[in-house]
């Protein structure tokens, strides 16, 4: 039996998390999601959203605006350039990947 190499694309690992890949999918469909729109869909608890978008935005796929309305804090959510690069080559990679595997 011949061992047969398989060129496998890197996976960006902050992307490949889950709940991050979650949360990036909804913000691709939507020009803008604020704090509660992203809590419904996702199902997560506040803490685990808030960490979730703060490592997105600490790595600039999300641009966060935080502001507020009377005095209720609001918290907005939007893909950058950067985040929907990143969106598109995760896509293209696992695309790659999941071709290459045999039926």
């Amino acid at each position: 039996m011949s061992a047969v190499a398989l060129e496998i694309p890197q996976i960006d690992a902050l992307l490949h998390e889950p709940a991050r890949l979650r949360l990036m999918a909804f913000l691709a469909v939507v020009k803008r999601a604020d704090f509660t729109y992203l809590l419904k869909l996702s199902e997560m608890s506040k803490g685990n959203l808030s960490v979730q978008m703060n490592r997105l935005g600490d790595a600039q796929l999300v641009k966060i605006e935080k502001s507020f309305e009377g005095n209720r804090p609001r918290t907005i959510y939007q893909l950058t350039a950067q985040g929907r690069k990143a969106l598109r080559a995760y896509k293209k990679n696992m695309t790659a990947i999941l071709a290459a595997l045999p039926d």
